[in-house]
């Protein structure tokens, strides 16, 4: 995962187990079942209470931005007067998603 701070101060804590991010023990986002054809941006927030919420329109501060590259796929070569198969989704790869953390109050 390739980590980026937006500013000084202190990120929220986050954990990540496998394709899952956790941040604060609270919010836990399955970023490969988010993943699609196309490029994938997610905002975490806190609203006016404090808690995390996703998306902006309730959010008062942003806490991280993810961002989750398009799903790739493996093309399949067919044999001479086969037909070709489809291609197959490949998993999600972790060390290509963006996890751009904001300092916290």
């Amino acid at each position: 995962m390739i980590i980026v701070d937006k500013n000084q101060g202190p990120k929220i804590p986050y954990e990540v187990s496998g394709t899952k991010i956790c941040f604060d023990d609270d919010l836990t986002i399955n970023l490969a079942k988010r993943q699609q054809d196309w490029d994938v941006h997610i905002d975490v927030c806190s609203n006016q209470d404090g808690e995390l919420v996703i998306g902006t329109a309730a959010g008062r501060a942003y806490v991280a931005e993810i961002d989750i590259p398009a799903r790739e796929y493996e093309q399949h070569d067919a044999g001479e007067g086969e037909e070709p198969e489809p291609p197959t989704p490949l998993p999600l790869d972790m060390d290509k998603v963006t996890l751009s953390l904001w300092a916290i109050e």
